[in-house]
């Protein structure tokens, strides 16, 4: 079923929407929460919650893009269940990389309209050993080690090229008139 038709179930408030939606996108949003979470009771939850939360949501939201949609809800659940639990111990790799981005992201809800836009076309202009790195770190919450490894890079030098990336992305926004 296409994306368009699943939409229009929620529309019409017809509950096969949500099992087309599981159907079709179930795989790719744990796999986003699973980056995140590391656990899959906890993935697994974090994305019943999500088609929850996707009931709830269309309507009267119409998501031009539904995978994207439906990954954002799972992330941010994902990382609200992380908030929870970093409450009982530390997963440090994506509480770190949440952290390290505090500075350059933290703005008030009502400011962060279009944000995501202005993230992609910053991401568009870095280099691609860059964009993997800063979307490793800060989206898939990888730690820096892993990262390094897998790009074959130093550690430090990994650490160093992501201040970098956050400092440039700070200037970036800065001057498109956001600001922390």
């Amino acid at each position: 079923m296409e994306d368009h038709q699943i939409i229009e179930l929620y529309f019409a408030r017809d509950e096969l929407a949500i099992e087309e939606t599981a159907k079709r996108y179930g795989g790719v949003c744990m796999q986003v929460s699973m980056d995140i979470l590391r656990d899959r009771m906890d993935a697994e939850e974090c994305v019943s919650d999500t088609w929850l939360q996707t009931w709830r949501s269309i309507p009267p939201q119409r998501p031009a893009i539904l995978r994207a949609f439906l990954c954002r809800i799972t992330r941010n659940l994902s990382i609200n269940r992380l908030r929870e639990r970093k409450a009982k111990r530390r997963d440090r790799d994506m509480t770190l990389s949440l952290e390290e981005l505090e500075g350059v992201l933290s703005i008030p809800e009502e400011r962060a309209e279009g944000l995501s836009e202005l993230i992609s076309e910053f991401l568009r202009g870095l280099d691609r050993e860059d964009r993997l790195l800063f979307m490793g770190r800060y989206w898939h919450g990888q730690s820096v080690k892993v990262l390094a490894d897998k790009m074959g890079l130093p550690a430090n030098t990994a650490a160093v090229k992501l201040y970098r990336i956050r400092e440039e992305l700070r200037e970036f926004l800065a001057d498109r008139g956001v600001t922390v």
